[in-house]
């Protein structure tokens, strides 16, 4: 139900000398008009200021022209008063437009009305409304006022007992003033606006000066405007709707003016026969697709059943999950340790790296020491005879622990017997007491990390006899599937590791080191090749590959590490056990040459390259005036004996490589850098006689064979032309000297290197019959 627009009894206020218009003084304890106006102040504007405004403009325009509007305005200003009561009663915590928020604000006006009013009107009011007498009206006032000041609301407890209850028994009385529906409920939120509101705004014009009282009369007639137009508005609506509910059967109404073709039924049997035939068909389909499945169903059946019939099926899928689960561990295990292989590799590597270093670095500043100090005696004996060569301590240290060492390798020598010794060419590679036992007790730490690797695995996952029979075992039981999966190509990566572990304490420079040979993995791997029953149909076995590809993957790579960084070619005993191990490794490679020629060219460069900073770093033929070098005896005679034969054992030693490098390679180190650059030198300076006819012996006796073995040939090779020289010059000196016997040695040396035009030459020019025997004998 629409609100209806609320009248107010507040006094208009105008400028007129009417008596009527004059205003009731404003300190009247019964104004509550007057008193509520700072309560506006105190809480501010409220919401819709527009709305505010228009209210008051309302409540101002209130006078005594109200008065005589009749009876109409009394009927407003009862229903007005009859609707106090319940907003009283549901809580008066809302605020209304002029800002009041409980029912004592409607009671104010109404007094603040009344005491305008005439005496009629308050009668007609008393009859209806009961006023509240002032002291409940300054009660109200002061526990409103204290809400605001506290809370900032209006407290719910506030009850009129016996104002509402009459309200409730006025409005039995009366079914006009029954209060609307939102009027019974309690509101908790803000109050909406009213429908006198709501046409306050819209119709109050902007001019202030307009007359409140012919826009209090425009208002209600709009509002009894609008009532009229809802009550017509509702009955047209109810009969929309019953219109609306009749039209549909309207529709369903046979309608007799619309035609229909004739109906056959030949027609209605034909589609009715296509029909079944289409749904005939389809069952047809389906029965087809169910026959199907059915069979289906009985087939995976059956093999289900074969297979789990079949004990060769599951016995093969037994033995394949169990050899993937195995490689999967083994993998695992590989990949967790290789780590620690790798850190024990490069500790016994750098344990041995700087062994090597302290012997090479010890030989070049011994050499060097000593050199300086020959020089600084030549120098002295140049100049004055009298005077003594002051040494400082450290030369004067190192020459004595080269006697010392010297006098110890002699001692070694005599108890062993071997007198035909030549000095220089023992290696020098002895440590002292402290510096051997620092590298023994390093060296046994690294073994002893060396055996802690697999201490925690399986021998099936460590040893590598137990691996190859896992394959070997594979290998026999389903050949085809084993040399499809190409495991050939994948036993020497998965051996790697394994083998690693083994070359760890292996030196292949030591004379007593186990040979490849006899090595457990080598071993192992040679049973695992012999059987192998590869079919014969193929053309190549390819376990046959297994060794020489674990050898070029894994051998190869740590023997040229000790090449380039530990071998010592000055050292015969170094270089006889690498060539041995070199062999061995070319015979094996010999079988596969073409797929790890790679991996053997490279090591052979590596020798090659560390003869030649050998050469051009450790040789060392000092030349001293012949009066110096005449006495035995002297430092300087000495020096130089020992440094030629340390170029001469270096000579030999790079000869041993005979087989495995090539002549072309060998001829040019040994004979075209060695022999014709620093050995035929220092022959040429030598005295002719005995002595040089024993190095020229050895020199030769170091020679390979192999040159020399064409029965055609009667020159030497050409790199030889200068030792050939060489030794008819001291041939011919020796003829007119005292040591005709050993010119007998020199000719079979030219027989021995070829040299048998010059030889005969010679012979025929001195005429010595007697030696031509030997060239007889080639």
């Amino acid at each position: 139900m629409a609100h209806r627009p609320k009248r107010t009894f507040r006094q208009r206020r105008t400028h007129s000398s009417d008596s009527d218009s004059t205003e009731e003084p404003s300190a009247e304890p019964g104004a509550p008009g007057e008193q509520a106006a700072p309560g506006l102040g105190e809480e501010g504007p409220p919401p819709g200021g527009g709305r505010v405004e228009a209210a008051d403009r309302h409540v101002r325009g209130r006078g005594p022209r109200s008065r005589g509007r009749g009876r109409g305005r009394v009927w407003a200003s009862s229903r007005r008063a009859a609707g106090a009561a319940p907003r009283a009663e549901g809580g008066s915590g809302v605020p209304d437009e002029e800002g009041e928020t409980h029912h004592s604000s409607e009671s104010k006006d109404d007094q603040n009305s009344s005491s305008n009013s005439s005496s009629s009107l308050e009668e007609e009011f008393s009859s209806i409304v009961n006023i509240p007498d002032s002291a409940f009206i300054q009660e109200a006032r002061r526990k409103r006022e204290l809400a605001r000041a506290q809370k900032d609301f209006i407290s719910l407890d506030v009850k009129h007992t016996s104002t509402i209850a009459e309200m409730k028994k006025n409005s039995n009385e009366d079914p006009e003033s029954e209060p609307d529906d939102h009027e019974r409920r309690i509101p908790f939120t803000l109050k909406p606006q009213t429908l006198r509101q709501r046409m306050a705004e819209e119709t109050t014009p902007r001019n202030e000066e307009t007359s409140e009282e012919s826009q209090e009369d425009e208002n209600q007639d709009i509002w009894e405007q609008q009532q009229m137009r809802k009550a017509v508005k509702i009955t047209e609506g109810r009969d929309l709707d019953l219109s609306y509910s009749s039209k549909p059967q309207t529709l369903k109404k046979f309608d007799t003016s619309i035609s229909f073709p004739p109906v056959n039924l030949e027609i209605i049997k034909k589609q009715l026969n296509t029909r079944l035939t289409l749904l005939q068909d389809t069952h047809r389909s389906h029965l087809r697709e169910y026959e199907k499945y059915i069979q289906d169903v009985k087939s995976s059946k059956s093999t289900i059943q074969n297979l789990e019939n079949s004990s060769t099926q599951a016995l093969n899928f037994k033995f394949y999950k169990s050899m993937k689960v195995y490689v999967e561990n083994l993998i695992d295990c590989l990949n967790e340790k290789i780590i620690s292989i790798q850190e024990i590799e490069s500790s016994m590597h750098a344990l041995l790296l700087k062994q090597a270093m302290t012997f090479m670095k010890r030989r070049q500043d011994e050499l060097k020491c000593e050199s300086t100090h020959l020089q600084q005696l030549s120098r002295k004996a140049e100049t004055s005879t009298n005077e003594s060569v002051a040494i400082d301590e450290k030369t004067q240290w190192i020459l004595e622990e080269i006697e010392s060492r010297r006098s110890r390798r002699r001692q070694a020598r005599a108890l062993c017997g071997n007198c035909d010794h030549q000095e220089g060419t023992s290696s020098d590679d002895e440590l002292s007491s402290e510096d051997m036992i620092d590298f023994q007790e390093t060296q046994g730490d690294i073994l002893q990390d060396h055996k802690k690797i697999f201490e925690d695995v399986h021998d099936d996952f460590c040893n590598i006899q137990h691996i190859l029979l896992k394959f070997q075992q594979w290998r026999e039981k389903y050949p085809d599937s084993y040399y499809e999966a190409f495991i050939s190509l994948c036993i020497p990566k998965l051996l790697n590791p394994l083998i690693r572990v083994q070359l760890i304490d292996w030196n292949p420079l030591k004379f007593d080191a186990i040979g490849l040979k006899q090595m457990p993995w080598f071993t192992s791997i040679e049973k695992f090749m012999a059987n192998s029953v590869e079919d014969s149909k193929k053309e190549d076995n390819s376990d046959k590959k297994i060794l020489p590809t674990v050898i070029n993957k894994t051998v190869i790579p740590r023997l040229t590490d000790f090449v380039e960084f530990i071998w010592d070619p000055l050292s015969t005993s170094q270089t006889t056990s690498l060539i041995t191990n070199c062999r061995v490794i070319h015979e094996e490679l010999s079988t596969c040459a073409n797929e790890v020629s790679k991996g053997k060219q490279d090591l052979l460069k590596s020798i090659v390259v560390r003869m030649k900073k050998a050469i051009e770093d450790d040789v060392f033929i000092p030349l001293y005036p012949k009066s110096t070098v005449e006495d035995k005896t002297s430092p300087h005679s000495k020096f130089q004996e020992r440094q030629f034969w340390s170029s001469v054992k270096l000579f030999r030693n790079i000869l041993l490589w005979n087989g495995l490098l090539p002549d072309a390679t060998l001829q040019e180190l040994g004979l075209g850098k060695l022999l014709n650059r620093y050995l035929i030198i220092a022959l040429l300076n030598a005295i002719p006689g005995p002595d040089v006819v024993k190095k020229c012996n050895q020199i030769a006796a170091s020679l390979p064979e192999k040159w020399f073995q064409n029965s055609a040939m009667r020159t030497s090779i050409p790199q030889l032309g200068n030792f050939i020289q060489f030794l008819l010059q001291s041939a011919h000196k020796l003829s007119r000297s005292e040591f005709r016997d050993e010119v007998k040695e020199i000719i079979s040396i030219l027989v021995k290197i070829k040299a048998l035009n010059q030889a005969e030459s010679f012979i025929e020019e001195y005429h010595l019959d007697h030696l031509k025997s030997i060239i007889e004998e080639v």
